[in-house]
């Protein structure tokens, strides 16, 4: 065999021998992606930052939303700052920890939130006077697995006639392009319909292919029913979006009662605070409720749901839940946060998948939103997730 044919099929060979090995390894991840299950968790720790933390010219707290990049090993943090403090901004971060213990905690950038026109959103005070910037109430935070580019949500103010809304933002928070929200979430005004004030998007997720976008609503729309009471638990909606806005599909989310009675003419809720993709028709829930006692202070119980979307019914079509007898989805408990040893169960309302720990399992990681409350806590609380329960 000459020199050169036999180089040839040496190449061929080894081109053969290298597209083999990478579709092998394309059909591994998309097996592990469909696969990952998530039936209960263990605490490995809990990171308290303090209360007087600053990075940067800027006060650390309000971190109501976490995102982890396995890619590039990065993670940022959302804070809900409505100009009250510092401008609206997220954080990128070092955090590492294994199977025990938090070994690093560290923030290491910090960028500015901007609006369309490349300036920074506004206060309410501000918004009073100023007819061209709006208020922002950022409330979670996604890489795009598809682009480099962040997601982020804000929750919208009635009072101020601003209606929620999702962005998507360079690496370092310039805008880029906005996903219009679904009508019926949108106010009217007569008051008849679309988001409570401080109850809509507070949750939102990539599909696991990262082709669709989901939403959570905190708490029930107008037009859907009452919220929460420690009698009864209510019905929110989440949200399936394609990447152009368009809703694919809708479900009715049952929320459960509120654990405990607020005293005498005194504050309660509970409401969905994050939702996260576990495959392509398996999602985590976080549900927080809020109680606030006699004496004014606050007690938070915190859980975590399991839900599968391919066995409810789509609501998508429908405005009202009030006029439909539709089927909310069911909801299997992974973790009641009360239970665990992870010291004040405080305003939690950030979940990420994180790093992948040496035995295999996922890891998921949570952020508190201490609201720039001396009396609460920032708090980064990580776990190992369990696929099956034992």
């Amino acid at each position: 065999m000459k020199p050169m044919h036999k180089a040839l099929i040496t190449s061929m060979f080894t081109l053969f021998i290298s597209s083999t090995t990478l579709h092998s390894e394309i059909i591994s991840a998309e097996k592990d992606n469909t696969t990952r299950t998530a039936d209960c968790l263990k605490l490995i720790d809990t990171k308290i930052l303090p209360f007087d933390k600053t990075y940067k010219d800027t006060k650390v707290g309000g971190l109501s939303g976490i995102t982890y990049d396995p890619k590039n090993d990065k993670w940022l943090l959302i804070s809900d700052d409505r100009l009250e403090h510092n401008p609206a901004r997220f954080y990128e971060a070092d955090i590492d920890y294994n199977s025990n213990e938090f070994k690093v905690v560290k923030f290491n950038g910090v960028h500015k939130l901007k609006q369309p026109n490349g300036r920074d959103y506004i206060n309410k005070e501000q918004y009073k006077n100023d007819d061209d910037n709006i208020v922002a109430d950022p409330e979670s935070i996604r890489f795009d697995p598809h682009t480099n580019e962040i997601l982020y949500t804000s929750e919208g103010d009635r009072s101020l006639g601003l209606n929620p809304f999702i962005r998507k933002a360079t690496e370092d928070g310039k805008y880029s392009t906005e996903i219009p929200v679904k009508d019926t979430i949108k106010m009217d005004k007569q008051n008849k319909k679309g988001f409570r004030n401080n109850q809509a998007i507070e949750g939102s997720t990539f599909s696991q292919d990262g082709n669709t976008l989901w939403t959570s609503m905190e708490g029930p729309l107008i037009q859907d029913g009452q919220k929460p009471t420690p009698e009864s638990g209510a019905l929110s909606r989440i949200t399936q979006y394609n990447r152009e806005g368009n809703i694919l599909s809708e479900f009715a989310y049952p929320l459960d009662a509120i654990p405990k009675k607020p005293g005498k003419n005194k504050q309660a809720d509970n409401g969905i605070t994050e939702i996260l993709a576990i495959n392509d028709h398996e999602f985590l829930t976080l549900e927080r409720a809020s109680v606030q006692a006699e004496d004014g202070s606050f007690s938070n119980y915190v859980r975590i749901y399991k839900i599968d979307v391919s066995k409810g019914t789509d609501i998508k079509d429908i405005n009202s839940l009030k006029e439909t007898n539709a089927k909310p989805l069911n909801k299997t408990l992974v973790a009641d946060l009360n239970e665990q040893d992870i010291g004040k169960v405080d305003n939690i309302e950030g979940m990420t998948f994180g790093k992948k720990l040496p035995n295999g399992n996922d890891s998921l990681v949570l952020t508190a939103d201490n609201n720039f409350n001396e009396t609460q806590q920032s708090q980064i609380i990580a776990f190992e997730v369990k696929p099956e329960k034992k």
